[in-house]
């Protein structure tokens, strides 16, 4: 806060100026802050500015620029810039300008408007003498308000590709077109090709979705706020409803801030689009051109005279192979440097390239793309390497993963299994892993998912008066979290004057607002990742309620007079005056303010004090009047011997009503005279009640009243002290009242007596007080924000005519009642509104009488506001016949908190407005078939959607429907594969449903070879829609040619259907052997008599020889009758059969031949060859030793080695020169040479040198390896 006296300095150094800019130019606004890295917002109109195809923002160090292209009219207005609590006001004025005529030569360029920048300059130099392009200048903005709606998908606009500079914000927008959708689209945004945003909303990342019911649009937005490098990419947005799905691809870029010295890379590389050479290019027509990659590539001299040497690529390199051989991270930073901007493209052309995948030669199971964990749990990254023995490096972020002792990361080494275990993730460690194995790495992603911030304590609704301060209040589930206020679905932010304050206390959050005005009032709501909370501000005008008003005061000489009023603000401060002057306090008058209650005092009263006061509030049109009268006794001279005598200021002996004001002071102060001094006797009147006359009979007519006398029972008040006292003194009698309550009430009998006489005065008490609670309301006519309020008068008015009544309701959870009236109400009923739909209320009331407001009535029952559904929708018909008619609808669009209970139907005639009832009841389902029409009718139908709210709005048929069987031709609608020949097998099923249409409903024949079905083994099922032949267990028989005939009136269709009943073959015929010689033998059969109804695919021909009868299959699939066995045994008999095969299996039989075959041995003795003996022995050698081993103590340890020998070499094993051959933990295998000793659950102490010896008799071998037992950390 700046010191007293002192200017408060500015965050800015240089500050935007106003500027004036013709039409269809740029506009460029500068501002320097005093040091870097300061946050700067750009406002128009008190909301913020965004990066976007209208608006571009560049920081760089301390310089910031806000470029508003393509001005237009639209644009002009009073635009901010914001930095830390310093902001500065600028203008944007927008100059008409007229069509220039055509310049055969190109002029000099004009004078930039203030601020432009010197790049824009360049920029339009190096275009103006450019060729004509066909497009001209009409390319499609970003945003895709130049791109033609898409005619087959869901979208109405697609997300365009984005440039943002890093640290600033941008918005995507995807419109979704909703008239023809019953329920909201679900939309999801992804980053790359699976990572869900959703799960990525933040302090970076929000998503938000409205609807306009106007143009029945969904708009969808993903807003990125402080963009970074990494948030570059390619991004995916996909929409789906119950029956479509759409997708629309699009990426962003981020540029790193550029210096004023640097180049525009893209310039040289622009293809012109604006015909013309004598108009400007800026930079607000940076994207109207298309960028030649084909230049860049080619590497033309033109391009590399204009680059920055700095950033110019040797010109040996390749982009593409460099790109190629390079990590999807290093793309971007290979872009910069050799200028190119087009990401999107420079991917796209990457991707088609076909890229020589290199089998690693370090990994044999790399990590995944990505990971997934949410906030707290635990996640598991594990590779699998080509060798046991290498040496792992975990890095996160490009830094080393060190052993800790908070066990958070746990290193784990199973064989050739590494595995990298977090534990208790937090938002830390959403980062990127790397996994490095000697010159090798493989990385991955991994994203913690933070839970939703729930709401645990929901806002409560407020009523004010204007200049109050309103704090809501909510509690969140999560400390710290990330929350936003709104008003009426507007975001709050801090403004200049702070009108809004934010307050953080643990998991709770204050949105505070001072001094509020009636532009304040409206819905808030506080807004987290998991919910929001809503509440509802109201703001009243100030008005002043004057509970109790001054009276009238009689008082006599030296006596006290007390003027006391009681308004609704006990803040409110006034002025007393007497006959309009202002009243001056002083030893005798005194004022006093106490809460609500005003008090003007006035001791000692003499007759100059008789006047009119006045009491007037400050700020408030009111004034309470009321007048002192002065009480004058005469005192005349009384002789001696003078009677008692009362004396008042009331002619004759009226009875005197003396009104007060239940819990004040009640004084009664009569004046008497006598001599002697009289006595004086106080008596309250308790009861009273008729004496009965004496007459004739009871039986007599009553008289009303008129000979009745009337008997008081009196109570004698004697007490000196107490709160009900006398006190007399030899001029006067007080009578007093301390706190009057309403048993004070009733006539009070004053008798004074002396010897002379008597006198007596009879003075009515009257006490007022506040009337007593109403009873509970009931609420009743419950809408969809509103219901009806009713309730009784109370039982005791406290003696004062009821003025009106003060309602309040409460949210059922809530502690807080909310006032909904200041004008009282004179009903007893009121109409309560704006309450929200689904949330459960109380109601309760307050009587107001003169003197106060009662005391609050019971609570009302709970009710919950809920609002009828709307009307269904697509209502049509759907089937007529001569007595029904099939509806069917889809339910209404909005259904409420209420739910829905069921819909109802309802129908009249053409020309009758009386309704009649369809169906009893409520129906649940969308469809209904209403029956017992009557024939010919024209009839009108309605549907209404009902809940707990009662009937909605009702939807009706557009025109009348006949009910009338429409006549429609007989048509069959055979399934495509039974138009061909239809194949079972026998015992199998067969159901044959056929289709068909026609109105009304035809009659439907079956035949079989021209002759109707008979048997109970072929059933016929006949429906309004279709036709089914059914045969539970097909036969032979059942082969043929079926014929269905559909029939209406003379019209009919045909279909005809071939079935064909399929069995196994029998055996072949005949089969006998025809020749045999040397290992041959020849075999001929004939086709078997039964081919099972369908085609012969083949036969299986077997032997066995008649030594052991095992069968041998020689032929499968053979397709002719005769056949070849070869490959016999010399001097064996054989056996030969044959199965026949179709395309239900082979026969149940096969033919064999009745007698063996036998295969003659010729005359030639086997003479066995001389082979000289060879020697195979060989001394053992290690063809694999063994490798030093580096374990973690406490899992299995293998140690591997392979040898060779002849003969079989013996092992033994040994540590440190220890054999093991005999220890138990140690165990040894040898399986084809490959030798293993496998050490149990090995401990510090088995860390050594392993030895293994082979020996056999032609020598020994050994190998040995250093094993090192490792203690997990």
């Amino acid at each position: 806060m700046p010191e007293p006296g002192k200017k408060p300095v500015s965050a800015f150094s240089k500050k935007p100026r106003s500027v004036e800019v013709a039409a269809g130019s740029p506009a460029v606004f500068e501002a320097e802050t005093e040091r870097s890295g300061v946050k700067v917002r750009w406002q128009r109109g008190g909301s913020d500015i965004s990066a976007s195809d209208k608006y571009g923002l560049a920081a760089e160090g301390t310089r910031h620029t806000l470029t508003v292209r393509d001005v237009g009219p639209a644009d002009q207005g009073s635009y901010a810039v914001i930095a830390g609590t310093s902001k500065v006001k600028f203008d944007l004025k927008v100059i008409e300008t007229e069509k220039a005529e055509p310049v055969p030569s190109p002029d000099p360029a004009p004078a930039e408007a203030p601020g432009a920048s010197g790049e824009a300059l360049t920029s339009a130099t190096e275009e103006e003498g450019g060729s004509p392009s066909p497009e001209g200048s009409s390319s499609a903005a970003p945003d895709g308000s130049g791109a033609s709606d898409d005619p087959i998908g869901l979208f109405v606009m697609r997300p365009q590709d984005g440039e943002v500079t890093a640290g600033g914000s941008i918005t995507f927008s995807a419109r979704v077109a909703g008239a023809s959708l019953l329920k909201p689209p679900t939309v999801k945004w992804f980053k790359g090709k699976w990572v869900d945003l959703s799960s990525k909303v933040g302090q970076h990342l929000q998503l938000h979705n409205s609807y306009d019911r106007t143009s029945k649009v969904y708009l969808f937005e993903l807003h990125i706020t402080d963009a970074q490098a990494t948030f570059a990419g390619g991004y995916r947005c996909e929409v789906s409803t119950k029956d479509k799905f759409d997708s629309c691809n699009f990426s962003l870029t981020v540029h790193e801030a550029v210096g004023p010295g640097d180049l525009d890379l893209r310039s040289a590389f622009r293809r012109t689009s604006l015909a013309g050479s004598g108009r400007r290019i800026s930079d607000s027509h940076e994207d109207a051109g298309t960028l030649d990659f084909s230049s860049l590539l080619k590497k033309r001299d033109s391009f590399r005279n204009l680059r920055d040497p700095r950033l110019e690529a040797p010109a040996e390199e390749d982009v593409w192979e460099i790109l190629r051989q390079a990590s999807p991270s290093e793309y971007e930073r290979i872009a910069f440097q050799h200028g190119v901007t087009d990401l999107r493209g420079m991917l796209k052309r990457l991707k088609g390239m076909r890229r020589d995948e290199k089998k690693s030669t370090a990994f044999q199971k790399k990590l995944e793309p990505a990971y997934q964990v949410s906030k707290g749990h635990k996640i598991r990254l594990a590779v699998e390497l080509a060798d046991p023995d290498a040496e792992v490096k975990w890095l996160k972020n490009g830094q080393e993963i060190q052993m800790s002792g908070s066990n958070r990361y746990i290193f784990e080494s199973v064989g050739a299994k590494r595995t990298l275990t977090i534990s208790q993730c937090s938002l830390a460690d959403d980062a990127a892993y790397q996994c490095v194995v000697g010159g090798e790495k493989c990385s991955t992603e991994l994203f913690v998912k933070e839970p939703p911030v729930l709401i645990t304590r929901p806002l409560e609704d407020q009523l004010v008066m204007v200049g109050q301060r309103v704090e809501f209040e909510c509690e969140v589930s999560e400390e710290g979290a990330q929350v936003k206020w709104l008003k009426d679905g507007v975001e709050l932010t801090r403004e200049e004057t702070f009108k809004y304050r934010f307050k953080k206390d643990g998991q709770r959050h204050h949105l505070i607002i001072n001094e509020v005005t009636l532009e304040d009032a409206g819905h808030y709501a506080l807004r987290t990742s998991g919910g929001q909370a809503l509440a509802e501000l109201i703001v009243q005008e100030k008005k002043l309620e004057v509970y109790q008003s001054i009276a009238d005061l009689t008082v006599g000489a030296k006596d006290q007079a007390v003027f006391k009023c009681e308004v609704s603000d006990e803040n409110v401060q006034g002025v007393w005056l007497k006959n309009g002057k202002e009243l001056v306090p002083d030893s005798r008058i005194k004022v006093s303010h106490i809460g609500r209650v005003h008090k003007l005092t006035i001791d000692d009263v003499t007759p100059a004090d008789e006047a009119d006061y006045s009491f007037v509030p400050e700020g408030f049109a009111c004034n309470l009047s009321a007048k002192l009268h002065f009480m004058e006794v005469k005192i005349d001279f009384v002789p001696r011997q003078e009677p008692p005598k009362i004396h008042l200021d009331c002619p004759g002996r009226k009875l005197d009503t003396i009104v007060v004001v239940a819990g004040n002071k009640l004084r009664l102060d009569v004046p008497i005279s006598g001599d002697p001094p009289p006595t004086v006797i106080w008596q309250k009147t308790l009861t009273q009640k008729n004496k009965v006359p004496a007459g004739p009979s009871p039986d007599a007519p009553e008289d009303a009243g008129a000979s009745d006398e009337w008997v008081f029972d009196k109570k004698l008040l004697c007490e000196t002290e107490g709160r009900v006292r006398v006190e007399t003194t030899k001029d006067r009698s007080i009578f007093t009242v301390e706190g009057a309550e309403k048993e004070d009430e009733g006539v009070y009998v004053v008798t004074v007596k002396n010897p002379v006489g008597e006198d007596q005065v009879n003075l009515t008490v009257k006490v007022i007080d506040v009337p007593d609670p109403p009873a509970a309301p009931k609420i009743s006519n419950v809408g969809e924000d509103s219901c009806t309020v009713q309730w009784e008068p109370p039982a005791y008015d406290g003696g004062q005519p009821v003025l009106g009544y003060i309602l309040e309701r409460k949210k059922k959870k809530s502690y807080r009642w909310m006032r909904l009236n200041f004008d009282l109400l004179r009903e007893l009923s009121h109409e309560a509104r704006r309450m929200i739909e689904g949330v459960v209320y109380e109601m309760r009331v307050y009587a107001v009488n003169a003197i106060g407001m009662s005391r609050p009535s019971p609570a009302s029952q709970p009710f919950m506001p809920v609002g009828p559904p709307s009307e269904p929708t697509h209502l049509a018909v759907e089937d007529v016949s001569d007595t029904t008619v099939s509806l069917k609808w889809r339910p209404p669009e909005r259904v409420g908190a209420g739910g829905l209970d069921g819909y109802s139907v309802e129908y009249c005639q053409e020309g009758c407005s009386e309704w009649v009832v369809a169906l009893q009841g409520l129906t649940e389902r969308t469809s209904l078939l209403l029956k017992d029409l009557p024939t010919g009718a024209r009839l009108l139908f309605r549907v209404r959607a009902h809940n707990m709210a009662g009937p909605g709005a009702p939807i009706t048929t557009k025109e009348p429907v006949t009910v009338q069987e429409i006549l429609q031709r007989p048509r069959l609608q055979v399934p495509r594969h039974l138009r061909q020949t239809i194949q079972r097998k026998v015992g199998e099923p067969v159901n044959l449903l056929i289709p068909f249409q026609g109105k009304p409903r035809p009659q439907v024949t079956w035949t079989k070879e021209g002759q109707p079905l008979a048997g109970e083994e072929v059933s016929i099922r006949n429906s309004p829609t279709d036709t089914i032949l059914f045969i539970r267990a097909a036969l032979r028989a059942h082969s043929g040619t079926y014929e269905v005939t559909l029939r209406i009136e003379n019209m009919e269709d045909k279909a005809t259907l071939v079935l064909q009943i399929v069995d196994k073959p029998s055996p072949p015929q005949d089969i006998r052997v025809t020749e045999a010689w040397g290992f041959n033998v020849a075999l001929e059969w004939k086709p078997p008599q039964d081919d099972g109804n369908t085609e012969i695919w083949g036969y299986t021909v077997q032997k066995a020889d008649k030594k052991t009868m095992e069968w041998f299959t020689v032929l499968e699939h053979y397709r002719r009758t005769h056949c070849v066995v070869s490959e016999l045994i010399v001097g064996n008999g054989y056996y030969f059969r044959v199965f026949s095969h179709n395309m239900v299996g082979p026969s149940d039989n096969a033919a064999t031949t009745k007698e063996p075959v036998f295969i003659p041995r010729p005359g030639i003795t086997y003479e066995a060859p001389n082979y000289k003996a060879l020697d195979f022995s060989e001394a053992p050698s290690f063809t694999r030793p063994l490798v030093n081993r580096s374990v973690i103590a406490g899992y299995n340890a293998i140690l591997c080695c392979a040898v060779r020998g002849s003969p079989k070499p013996k092992i033994s094993w040994f540590k440190n020169g220890l054999d093991l051959g005999e220890d138990a933990r140690f165990r040894m295998f040898s399986k084809q040479g490959v030798l293993t000793l496998e050490i149990r659950k090995p401990c510090p102490f088995d860390g050594g040198i392993y030895v293994c010896r082979a020996t056999n008799l032609q020598g020994e071998a050994q190998c040995e390896c250093r094993l090192e037992v490792r203690v997990p950390q």
